[in-house]
This record gives structure tokens, C-alpha cells and sequence, in this order.
């Protein structure tokens, strides 16, 4: 369990870099430990997420028509860039909101690609 927890935070690590090269997402991250610090950060919440029964986040995602997972992740998103000094969102909520869309499809390729490969358990 613990193993699955650190390779996802690599995972979102590694996507927290490749959104900040993407200018205009506004996503701003000095070094790679406030990477590791971020993917920390959004992998804790994430897990914390998936302490809900699945039926019931199936159903908030259903009736909201998909807005109170994206919400959540645009509020994690953002509390992380608040927890951390070298990540900055240069447009404020609106690159909260292009960064938690665009994280959520980095790592997915990345996920995806890796369990490919056989180093993910899918």
C-alpha cells in the first residue's frame, strides 16, 4: 500500500513538471522536491477521496454532471500551490482550474503508459 502511494506521487510529480513547462496553464514549480511536495500533497487528498464508498462518489459524479470530482480537484490543486513556496499559480483560479484538468490527463497517460509496461498495477 505504501509502495502504490510513493509511485503515485512520482506519477503526479512527474506531471506537476510537465504542466509547468506548459505556459499558458500558469502553473509555476521551482524544483522538483516542491514537485514531489505538490504530488504528495494532491496523492494524500486523492487517497483520502477514495476512502468514500464507490457508489456514493459514482453517484455525486453522476448527479453534479461531473463537478464535484472537478471542484475537489481544482480545491487540492490549489491548496497545494497555498502549501508550498516554490509552486505558484500565476493566474490564480483559473490556472487552479487548467492545472487540475491538465493533471488529471498528464497522469492518466502516465498511468497508462507505465501499467503498459507492467509497472503499475492497473
Amino acid at each position: 500500500m505504501l509502495i502504490g502511494f510513493l509511485i503515485s506521487v512520482v506519477i503526479l510529480a512527474i506531471s506537476l513538471l510537465i504542466i509547468s513547462k506548459i505556459p499558458p496553464i500558469g502553473v509555476e514549480i521551482d524544483s522538483p522536491i516542491n514537485a514531489l511536495l505538490g504530488g504528495a500533497i494532491i496523492g494524500a487528498f486523492n487517497g483520502v477521496w477514495g476512502f468514500f464508498p464507490n457508489a456514493l462518489r459514482g453517484f455525486f459524479a453522476f448527479v453534479s454532471l461531473g463537478l464535484v470530482p472537478l471542484i475537489g480537484a481544482i480545491i487540492v490543486f490549489g491548496l497545494a500551490a497555498w502549501l508550498i513556496e516554490g509552486f505558484r499559480l500565476r493566474y490564480g483560479i483559473w490556472s487552479a482550474v487548467l492545472g487540475a484538468i491538465a493533471l488529471a490527463i498528464v497522469s492518466s497517460v502516465l498511468n497508462a503508459i507505465l501499467s503498459s509496461v507492467g509497472l503499475v498495477a492497473v
